[in-house]
């Protein structure tokens, strides 16, 4: 008997658990199906495409090859599990008073809900494989290890990577979470996701930062969710105005997906807060780091740490052209911590216009104790007295 006949019965058991467990869908790949995959992310990472997450570089071989990260997998589940919103996500881009915050962080940490039911169904398969005298073992992964989900859930037949460079599923659109178990059992694979975007460019077109040099290609030094997110540094200043109010990831590539219209009901698990939707950024600026860790307890915005997210907010907030925000800006001006300091200047360039040349938090930030922060109040004095210097937005 083959291994693909012995664990065909094992295999429908698993994706019925699966979906008992609340999983939107269960496929499996063989590990050798990312194989093309792997080659294309060596070539992103040596044009610099990743920016500052040296992480996509480390271990750049077990990203590439899942039998390099651990030899024993014979199979690889993919699992997908659905957090479509219920609203417009875009809606909130026209509130300009108001924090755009991506569907994905509006409720609980995906990581701990995904891999919580991960491991049940890896403990599932273990004893189900037990049960007719096989021996398994399993390794679990959610976003926190040098796994290309993506890839692996196109090979099982999740769905395809679209233009856009994320996941899209004929029977789930483009809102869900993915998970993976390795394991040492030879399930049989599923065919992989054929690509159904067709002519389609509207997740490229929408894009507020062009960060799409080509379909299929993503430069993320330039995507809002790596710069709210994952950069860890000044956010460069020709890119601020395009951001808009969005203050944690952006959802406009996934939002537009006109496979969407067959998105699977969300997880429950995935409601958001009471509050936490398109909070007001006056409310948002108000808070310190205690109050911050508070806010934000058992989301992924928690991660990011307080002082990135504020740096964002005061970009949202110079992006508002509400002029009553200006003394929320001169409160940040002051902060404790220099990257917010620096864009609560840029922000108050764009509220005040040329006024700002002649207001007494100018002089101050001219006379702040970090380099970076005189920088940024040099550019925008220099914007504001019209002579271009420095002008890149």
């Amino acid at each position: 008997m083959t291994d693909a006949a012995r664990y065909a019965p094992i295999t429908a058991a698993l994706k019925a658990e699966a979906h008992t467990l609340g999983f939107a869908d269960c496929r499996v790949a063989d590990p050798e199906g990312v194989v093309e995959a792997g080659r294309r992310l060596r070539a992103w990472i040596a044009e610099g495409r990743h920016g500052e997450m040296a992480w996509m570089a480390d271990r750049l071989d077990w990203r590439a090859d899942p039998r390099t990260l651990w030899p024993a997998v014979q199979s690889v589940v993919m699992l997908a599990d659905s957090y479509t919103p219920d609203h417009d996500p875009r809606a909130v881009l026209k509130r300009r008073d108001r924090a755009a915050i991506s569907v994905y962080a509006d409720g609980r940490d995906y990581h701990d809900v995904v891999k919580k039911r991960l491991k049940r169904l890896g403990r599932w398969l273990i004893d189900r494989a037990a049960s007719t005298g096989q021996q398994a073992e399993i390794k679990v992964f959610t976003d926190t290890a040098p796994v290309m989900e993506k890839p692996l859930a196109a090979a099982a037949g999740l769905g395809w990577q679209g233009k856009h460079t994320n996941l899209v599923s004929r029977d789930g659109g483009s809102w869900f979470f993915l998970g993976a178990i390795f394991t040492t059992l030879s399930l049989p694979a599923d065919l992989p996701g054929m690509d159904r975007c067709g002519t389609c460019r509207r997740c490229l077109d929408v894009c507020p930062t062009d960060a799409f040099p080509a379909p299929y290609q993503l430069d993320a030094r330039r995507c809002i969710s790596y710069l709210t997110i994952e950069l860890k540094g000044p956010i460069p200043r020709d890119l601020r105005a395009p951001i808009g109010n969005r203050v944690y990831g952006c959802d406009d590539c996934l939002a537009v997906c006109p496979w969407n219209r067959f998105a699977a009901e969300a997880n429950a698990a995935y409601d958001a807060a009471p509050g936490a939707r398109s909070p007001a950024l006056a409310d948002l600026a108000t808070l310190d780091d205690a109050a911050f860790r508070d806010r934000f307890r058992g989301t992924p915005i928690k991660r990011t740490g307080r002082d990135r997210f504020m740096r964002n907010v005061a970009v949202a907030i110079g992006n508002s052209a509400d002029a009553s925000m200006v003394p929320v800006l001169r409160r940040l001006a002051g902060d404790t911590s220099a990257l917010v300091r620096g864009h609560a200047a840029w922000g108050l360039g764009r509220l005040m216009g040329a006024a700002i040349r002649r207001d007494p938090v100018a002089k101050a930030g001219l006379a702040d104790s970090d380099a970076a922060v005189r920088a940024e109040w040099q550019a925008t004095l220099s914007e504001a007295s019209g002579d271009g210097a420095g002008n890149t937005t």
